[in-house]
């Protein structure tokens, strides 16, 4: 009897301190869910996307930049939003109001047709999807496929065509040009280029591996400073397969009535920008280690050649920049929100999945499948399902996520408990939900909470992926670093996760300590 009540007496406190926190869950969750849901403070926020390589970035921050020129203008800028799929994707949504795109990419890529157009034609097709392009900056900027110039003059290769003749030719392509309708697959039947090995490789990491001989051809962008200071033959597109990529603004058909004021000031960027300008804010980035906010500060306040503030910035600036609260604040909205929807979803579940073992197997089974899906294309579906990007897709693909370990624990460790302790408990009037209450939960605790904390874990890792679609984090560092291949911002958000991760390590384990002092 004695044994018994000191099990009661530890089921009340073990569970006092589950339940006082799961009742906070639904509060959290609501909470979390309705703040990401809330688009950017009412629809006064100019709402701007770029892509995930060093120009789309420059140009998202000069449009940002560009509008907030006017007093009373807010303009946000969500920089490194994945591949054309998902900025078109906001942009239908509303998440976002305005990107930097080109004309081919948007005839070819977009809307599926077979040639460019005129911006006219182009107008028509995007109508349907509440969408217009307009506000040429000035300058093109097409994809083309580069060598070493030492290695092409050698085998004597200078168009497309002659990679015919170098059959063992290995390509680095970025992951977007690997997938293009008018990238890759469409190219290589163009040139017949069937059998050379071709692997993905982030355009920021292309001309590193060139250089260092791991791959011999990659794809390019014509106004990519690193192809002069890398010594590089652009080959000869003497098919012209390529089309014309004409630098443009795409934005949502009613812009220009919602922000008037920010409208009349973008269209002064109407040919302001050639190509030689763009190549130079590349490469002040590229090369000399601009930020990207910096370089186009210099280009919206027309003071071309000032001084270099940010060039001699070493980790500790970068790491310490005044971003970090920001991102840590998105970051930890992610994975608290994630941890706490996978709590209160996967206890339950790993309960039911310990008390009906053949339904227990399909539950596990599901929430292991869950992990085997790559993360982006989990936040692409996503995406396509909601209709949206930022935190809520990012939020509910943590969740899932983080589902597995919650739910193995929970099984694990309630199935640990003894027989004795609930023949104990059944000898003193219990029934089942008492039991679990004051006796199997409080005993399984421990396995609970180590499935909790490595959830935990994960998500702050994972989070960073959903940078990708404008969610924010520490992951926004780490895109940009790929983009310009900057080991500076790459630690510089690397280092903030690992930091956070630890800091749950620790949490985790003072809850532990706890619970066993209280018991």
């Amino acid at each position: 009897m004695i044994r018994h009540r000191r099990v009661a007496k530890c089921g009340a406190a073990g569970c006092a301190v589950f339940y006082g926190v799961t009742r906070c869950y639904a509060h959290w969750i609501a909470a979390a869910l309705l703040f990401c849901a809330v688009p950017a403070i009412a629809g006064d926020v100019l709402r701007v996307g770029s892509k995930r390589f060093t120009e789309s970035y420059i140009l998202g921050e000069v449009i940002a930049r560009s509008a907030q020129r006017v007093p009373g203008v807010q303009a946000e800028h969500k920089p490194g939003l994945g591949n054309t799929a998902i900025l078109f994707a906001a942009l239908k949504s509303g998440a976002i109001d305005v990107y930097p795109d080109y004309t081919g990419t948007i005839a070819l890529e977009l809307l599926g047709l077979s040639r460019v157009p005129g911006l006219e034609e182009l107008n028509r097709q995007l109508a349907a999807h509440g969408l217009e392009a307009g506000i040429f900056l000035g300058f093109g900027n097409a994809y083309a496929l580069a060598m070493r110039e030492e290695q092409a003059a050698k085998r004597d290769i200078r168009n497309i065509a002659d990679l015919k003749a170098f059959g063992a030719a290995r390509l680095g392509l970025s992951p977007e040009f690997l997938n293009r309708k008018d990238g890759w697959p469409a190219l290589r039947e163009a040139y017949d280029l069937d059998g050379l090995p071709v692997r993905g490789l982030e355009h920021g990491l292309a001309y590193e591996a060139l250089s260092k001989g791991q791959v011999d051809v990659i794809d390019v962008y014509t106004t990519d400073p690193k192809i002069v200071s890398n010594g590089l033959r652009v080959l000869d597109d003497n098919q012209r397969f390529f089309p014309e990529y004409e630098a443009v603004l795409v934005y949502r058909a009613d812009l220009p009535q919602r922000h008037p004021a920010a409208w009349a000031q973008l269209t002064k960027l109407q040919g302001s920008i050639t190509a030689a300008d763009m190549m130079a804010m590349n490469a002040a980035v590229e090369l000399q280690g601009r930020s990207f906010a910096a370089v186009a500060t210099e280009r919206v306040q027309a003071k071309p050649g000032a001084p270099n503030t940010d060039a001699a910035s070493g980790l500790a600036a970068v790491l310490f920049g005044p971003d970090l609260m920001r991102l840590t604040l998105e970051h930890l909205l992610l994975v608290c929100a994630s941890l706490l929807l996978s709590v209160a979803v996967g206890v339950p579940l790993g309960i039911w999945a310990q008390r009906a073992p053949r339904t227990g197997a399909w539950i596990l089974a599901l929430t292991g499948v869950l992990q085997t899906v790559p993360s982006l294309a989990l936040l692409a579906f996503l995406i396509t399902v909601l209709d949206r990007i930022g935190a809520v897709p990012a939020i509910l693909a943590l969740f899932l996520y983080a589902l597995l370990p919650v739910v193995r624990a929970t099984e694990t460790a309630l199935a640990g408990v003894g027989s004795d302790m609930r023949d104990a408990g059944r000898a003193l009037g219990l029934d089942s939900r008492q039991l679990m209450r004051l006796i199997e939960l409080p005993l399984a605790m421990p396995g609970v909470l180590a499935g909790i904390k490595t959830a935990a874990v994960i998500n702050v890792g994972t989070a960073t992926v959903a940078a990708f679609i404008g969610a924010g984090g520490y992951g926004e560092r780490i895109v940009a670093g790929l983009a310009v291949n900057d080991h500076k911002l790459l630690l510089a958000g690397a280092i903030p996760a690992a930091l956070l991760a630890l800091l749950l390590e620790w949490g985790f384990r003072g809850l532990d300590r706890r619970l066993l002092r209280r018991n």
